[in-house]
């Protein structure tokens, strides 16, 4: 048995410098279907940068035969996933570059297996990169603007996930605290109010509001 949700992953706003992504929204998102056993979300997961445990893409049947591919039931459990392939987790960047390459719709290619929110937020992380197409020249701003796109996205799904305040709060702490050592790894300082939670709560508003 397993939660089916389709997640809201609305256009977020461009936090970084002209630059860094060189097609930055090329395919304007829309939703992410999200799967996860049922009666097993784990909200408590801390986000460390350490490898997201049971979070895999799983590739839709005759879609994208260009990716790079492992076994799904490799890395989700809890879902009947039996021969069905998944984007090999190594191959992020690789789907990134060839998704772009190709003109595919992320979402006409892949659906996320995650159980927990450390594998959540990096799932949300790499459906933004997927929308955004970069050299990767500058990998503090852009793995930013990916956070900030995921950490926007937790918030917009707060109530689906479910995820209460306090615990999107540490979340953000904790991609805060990520973010900092990626900034002084290329001896640039990281401005806070970029991460700040309003802000980030109102990265995906429509213009206007």
């Amino acid at each position: 048995m397993a939660r089916v949700v389709r997640l809201a992953t609305p256009p977020a706003l461009r936090l970084v410098p002209d630059g860094v992504f060189d097609a930055f929204g090329w395919c304007a998102s829309d939703e992410l279907e999200w799967r996860a056993p049922d009666a097993s979300w784990d909200d408590a997961t801390p986000i460390d940068g350490s490898d997201p445990a049971r979070m895999v893409f799983v590739t839709r049947p005759g879609a994208a035969p260009f990716l790079p591919r492992e076994l799904a039931c490799l890395h989700a459990f809890g879902l009947g996933l039996t021969d069905e392939d998944a984007l090999a987790p190594w191959a992020i960047d690789d789907a990134t570059d060839e998704l772009y390459a190709h003109r595919v719709r992320p979402g006409d290619a892949l659906w996320l297996a995650a159980d927990n929110l450390n594998a959540l937020f990096w799932g949300l992380h790499d459906w933004a990169h997927f929308h955004s197409h970069g050299p990767f020249e500058q990998r503090a701003w852009t793995e930013l603007q990916c956070d900030a796109t995921a950490l926007a996205w937790l918030w917009e799904n707060r109530t689906l996930v479910p995820l209460a305040e306090a615990a999107w709060d540490r979340a953000r702490r904790d991609v805060a605290v990520l973010g900092r050592a990626r900034f002084a790894g290329e001896r640039l300082a990281l401005d806070e109010a970029l991460l700040e939670a309003p802000r980030l709560q109102a990265l995906c508003a429509p213009p206007g509001d």
